[in-house]
Protein backbone atom coordinates (compact mmCIF):
# COMPACT_ATOMS: atom_id res chain seq x y z
CA UNK A 1 0.00 0.00 0.00
CA UNK A 2 1.02 3.44 -0.97
CA UNK A 3 2.02 6.30 1.73
CA UNK A 4 -0.48 8.35 -0.51
CA UNK A 5 -3.29 5.88 0.20
CA UNK A 6 -2.83 5.21 3.28
CA UNK A 7 -3.38 8.60 4.63
CA UNK A 8 -6.41 8.72 2.74
CA UNK A 9 -7.94 6.01 4.68
CA UNK A 10 -7.01 7.46 7.78
CA UNK A 11 -8.05 10.97 7.27
CA UNK A 12 -11.54 9.27 5.47
CA UNK A 13 -11.51 6.76 8.83
CA UNK A 14 -11.01 9.78 11.10
CA UNK A 15 -13.80 12.12 9.12
CA UNK A 16 -16.31 9.12 9.33
CA UNK A 17 -15.88 9.08 13.01
CA UNK A 18 -15.84 13.07 13.33
CA UNK A 19 -18.97 13.40 11.56
CA UNK A 20 -20.43 10.17 13.45
CA UNK A 21 -19.72 11.93 16.73
CA UNK A 22 -21.33 15.11 14.98
CA UNK A 23 -24.92 13.64 15.47
CA UNK A 24 -24.82 11.65 18.32
CA UNK A 25 -23.01 14.31 20.67
CA UNK A 26 -24.86 15.75 23.51
CA UNK A 27 -23.08 18.96 23.86
CA UNK A 28 -23.91 21.13 20.95
CA UNK A 29 -20.47 23.10 21.31
CA UNK A 30 -18.65 19.55 21.04
CA UNK A 31 -20.71 18.43 17.99
CA UNK A 32 -19.78 21.81 16.55
CA UNK A 33 -16.16 21.24 17.61
CA UNK A 34 -16.41 17.58 15.83
CA UNK A 35 -17.19 19.05 13.01
CA UNK A 36 -14.70 21.37 13.03
CA UNK A 37 -12.45 18.07 12.83
CA UNK A 38 -14.42 16.53 10.21
CA UNK A 39 -13.89 19.35 7.61
CA UNK A 40 -10.11 19.46 8.58
CA UNK A 41 -10.16 15.92 7.47
CA UNK A 42 -12.46 16.49 4.43
CA UNK A 43 -9.47 19.23 3.27
CA UNK A 44 -6.81 16.73 3.70
CA UNK A 45 -8.30 14.42 1.30
CA UNK A 46 -8.53 17.49 -1.04
CA UNK A 47 -5.15 18.00 -0.37
CA UNK A 48 -4.36 14.77 -1.13
CA UNK A 49 -6.54 14.56 -4.94
CA UNK A 50 -4.26 18.08 -5.20
CA UNK A 51 -6.91 20.32 -5.48
CA UNK A 52 -5.35 22.90 -3.14
CA UNK A 53 -7.61 26.10 -3.53
CA UNK A 54 -10.95 24.05 -2.74
CA UNK A 55 -8.81 22.21 0.80
CA UNK A 56 -8.12 25.77 1.59
CA UNK A 57 -11.52 27.50 0.84
CA UNK A 58 -12.71 24.64 3.16
CA UNK A 59 -10.49 25.50 5.81
CA UNK A 60 -10.65 29.04 6.09
CA UNK A 61 -14.42 29.49 5.16
CA UNK A 62 -15.92 26.76 6.66
CA UNK A 63 -13.77 26.04 9.64
CA UNK A 64 -12.42 30.29 9.79
CA UNK A 65 -16.19 31.83 9.49
CA UNK A 66 -18.90 29.83 9.62
CA UNK A 67 -17.90 27.38 12.31
CA UNK A 68 -16.78 30.31 14.54
CA UNK A 69 -20.22 31.84 14.07
CA UNK A 70 -22.00 29.17 14.79
CA UNK A 71 -20.07 28.39 17.88
CA UNK A 72 -20.89 31.79 18.96
CA UNK A 73 -24.39 31.26 18.01
CA UNK A 74 -24.42 28.46 20.11
CA UNK A 75 -22.98 29.79 23.20
CA UNK A 76 -25.43 32.95 23.18
CA UNK A 77 -28.33 31.13 23.05
CA UNK A 78 -29.80 29.59 25.44
CA UNK A 79 -30.28 26.00 24.24
CA UNK A 80 -32.14 23.32 26.30
CA UNK A 81 -30.50 20.63 24.60
CA UNK A 82 -32.34 17.94 27.26
CA UNK A 83 -35.35 19.01 25.58
CA UNK A 84 -34.57 18.47 22.25
CA UNK A 85 -33.14 15.03 22.58
CA UNK A 86 -36.24 13.88 24.63
CA UNK A 87 -37.84 12.00 21.02
CA UNK A 88 -34.11 11.11 19.67
CA UNK A 89 -34.58 7.45 19.18
CA UNK A 90 -38.01 8.08 17.84
CA UNK A 91 -36.92 9.46 14.85
CA UNK A 92 -34.59 6.70 13.87
CA UNK A 93 -36.63 4.88 11.89
CA UNK A 94 -37.67 7.90 9.20
CA UNK A 95 -33.79 9.05 9.56
CA UNK A 96 -32.64 5.24 8.39
CA UNK A 97 -35.01 5.20 6.00
CA UNK A 98 -34.13 8.48 4.51
CA UNK A 99 -30.13 7.64 5.16
CA UNK A 100 -30.77 4.31 3.43
CA UNK A 101 -32.75 6.33 -0.11
CA UNK A 102 -29.57 8.94 -0.33
CA UNK A 103 -27.00 6.20 0.01
CA UNK A 104 -28.50 4.58 -2.98
CA UNK A 105 -29.05 7.49 -5.00
CA UNK A 106 -25.73 8.11 -4.68
CA UNK A 107 -23.94 4.23 -5.41
CA UNK A 108 -26.69 4.36 -8.52
CA UNK A 109 -24.89 7.65 -9.64
CA UNK A 110 -21.07 6.61 -8.67
CA UNK A 111 -21.89 2.93 -10.47
CA UNK A 112 -22.55 4.86 -13.48
CA UNK A 113 -19.63 7.04 -13.27
CA UNK A 114 -17.11 3.98 -12.86
CA UNK A 115 -18.02 2.18 -15.84
CA UNK A 116 -18.13 5.27 -17.49
CA UNK A 117 -14.31 6.51 -16.39
CA UNK A 118 -12.05 7.49 -18.70
CA UNK A 119 -8.33 6.14 -17.57
CA UNK A 120 -6.87 8.55 -19.80
CA UNK A 121 -4.90 11.59 -17.92
CA UNK A 122 -7.03 14.90 -18.45
CA UNK A 123 -4.92 17.58 -19.84
CA UNK A 124 -3.03 20.38 -17.18
CA UNK A 125 -4.79 23.27 -18.84
CA UNK A 126 -8.41 21.56 -17.89
CA UNK A 127 -7.32 21.02 -14.39
CA UNK A 128 -9.24 22.69 -11.99
CA UNK A 129 -7.56 26.11 -10.46
CA UNK A 130 -8.22 29.57 -9.18
CA UNK A 131 -8.61 31.35 -12.38
CA UNK A 132 -10.77 28.44 -14.15
CA UNK A 133 -13.00 28.54 -10.92
CA UNK A 134 -13.48 31.89 -10.92
CA UNK A 135 -14.35 31.68 -15.18
CA UNK A 136 -16.52 29.16 -14.09
CA UNK A 137 -18.27 30.91 -11.27
CA UNK A 138 -19.11 34.35 -12.57
CA UNK A 139 -20.16 33.04 -16.08
CA UNK A 140 -21.76 29.66 -16.01
CA UNK A 141 -22.66 29.18 -12.58
CA UNK A 142 -23.41 33.25 -11.71
CA UNK A 143 -27.28 32.78 -10.71
CA UNK A 144 -26.46 29.76 -8.32
CA UNK A 145 -23.58 32.17 -6.49
CA UNK A 146 -25.77 35.53 -6.39
CA UNK A 147 -28.19 33.05 -5.09
CA UNK A 148 -25.28 31.61 -2.04
CA UNK A 149 -24.60 34.80 -1.32
CA UNK A 150 -28.28 35.86 -0.87
CA UNK A 151 -28.96 32.69 1.41
CA UNK A 152 -25.59 33.29 3.62
CA UNK A 153 -26.73 37.26 4.30
CA UNK A 154 -30.44 36.03 5.22
CA UNK A 155 -28.48 33.71 7.89
CA UNK A 156 -26.17 36.31 9.07
CA UNK A 157 -29.52 38.86 9.71
CA UNK A 158 -31.28 35.64 11.38
CA UNK A 159 -28.18 34.87 13.72
CA UNK A 160 -27.90 38.53 14.96
CA UNK A 161 -31.77 38.81 15.15
CA UNK A 162 -31.73 35.98 17.31
CA UNK A 163 -28.92 37.16 19.62
CA UNK A 164 -31.40 40.48 20.08
CA UNK A 165 -33.86 39.09 21.15
CA UNK A 166 -35.51 39.98 24.72
CA UNK A 167 -34.80 37.95 27.97
CA UNK A 168 -35.80 38.37 31.27
CA UNK A 169 -32.02 37.60 33.03
CA UNK A 170 -30.36 40.73 30.50
CA UNK A 171 -30.48 44.45 30.29
CA UNK A 172 -31.93 45.73 27.27
CA UNK A 173 -32.56 49.26 25.43
CA UNK A 174 -33.30 50.48 22.71
CA UNK A 175 -30.33 52.30 20.52
CA UNK A 176 -32.14 54.77 18.97
CA UNK A 177 -33.91 56.25 22.35
CA UNK A 178 -29.92 56.58 23.60
CA UNK A 179 -29.43 58.32 20.52
CA UNK A 180 -32.20 60.40 20.84
CA UNK A 181 -31.56 61.44 24.28
CA UNK A 182 -31.07 65.24 25.14
CA UNK A 183 -29.68 67.26 28.06
CA UNK A 184 -32.44 67.91 30.36
CA UNK A 185 -34.20 63.60 30.29
CA UNK A 186 -30.72 62.94 31.69
CA UNK A 187 -29.68 65.84 34.44
CA UNK A 188 -32.54 68.06 36.10
CA UNK A 189 -31.61 70.82 38.59
CA UNK A 190 -33.81 71.22 41.24
CA UNK A 191 -33.51 74.97 43.61
CA UNK A 192 -34.56 74.09 46.93
CA UNK A 193 -34.39 76.25 50.06
CA UNK A 194 -31.18 75.89 52.17
CA UNK A 195 -31.60 74.42 55.66
CA UNK A 196 -29.34 75.30 58.67
CA UNK A 197 -28.79 72.74 61.57
CA UNK A 198 -28.45 75.27 63.91
CA UNK A 199 -32.03 76.78 63.06
CA UNK A 200 -33.82 73.84 63.31
CA UNK A 201 -31.94 73.01 66.90
CA UNK A 202 -32.74 76.19 67.91
CA UNK A 203 -36.26 76.14 66.77
CA UNK A 204 -36.55 73.12 69.00
CA UNK A 205 -35.33 73.97 72.08
CA UNK A 206 -38.33 76.86 72.19
CA UNK A 207 -40.88 74.60 71.58
CA UNK A 208 -39.49 72.47 74.36
CA UNK A 209 -41.26 74.08 77.13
Amino acid sequence: MEFKTALFYVFAAIMILAATRVITARNPVHAALFLVLAFFNAAGIWMLLEAEFLAIVLVLVYVGAVMVLFLFVVMMLDIDTEKLRENFWGYLPVASFVGVIIVLEMAAVLWRSFLSFDPRPAPVASLGGTKELGMLIYTKYIYGFEIAAVVLLVAIIAAVALTLRKRKDTKHFDPADAVRVKRNDRLKIVKIAPVTTRGAAETEVKEAP
